[in-house]
């Protein structure tokens, strides 16, 4: 059975950092595709930040040159370094692993930014 357990979030002020870790279990991690997302109230989920199997990464323009994702594919976990947190990225994140055909979402965490 698949399941991404992410941790990490919390409540920090504006300016602040946080790192999300997503420990994965019963898929072949290596070969996977891993993503953050994340849903404000009210609004769509959204996808954050993404990294290939291969180490490939992409972002969200919002998020560009203050959120780094990265992976460590001997602890079967993915990671995301949120540096100057603003109160607009306030949500709950997600982790998302993509492997093959398979999708699977972990429970997600908060992280409240405030002003």
């Amino acid at each position: 059975q698949v399941q991404l357990v992410e941790s990490g979030g919390g409540l920090v002020q504006a300016g602040g950092s946080l790192r999300l870790s997503c420990a994965a279990s019963g898929m072949f991690f290596r070969i996977s595709d891993m993503s953050w997302y994340r849903q404000a109230p009210g609004k769509q989920r959204e996808v954050v930040a993404a990294i290939t199997s291969g180490g490939s990464t992409s972002y969200a323009d919002s998020v560009k040159g203050r959120f780094t994702i990265d992976r460590d594919n001997a602890k079967n976990t993915v990671y995301l370094q949120m540096n100057s947190l603003k109160p607009e990225d306030t949500a709950v994140y997600y982790c998302k692993g993509t492997q093959r055909l398979y999708t699977y979402w972990g429970q997600g965490t908060q992280v409240t930014v405030s002003s």
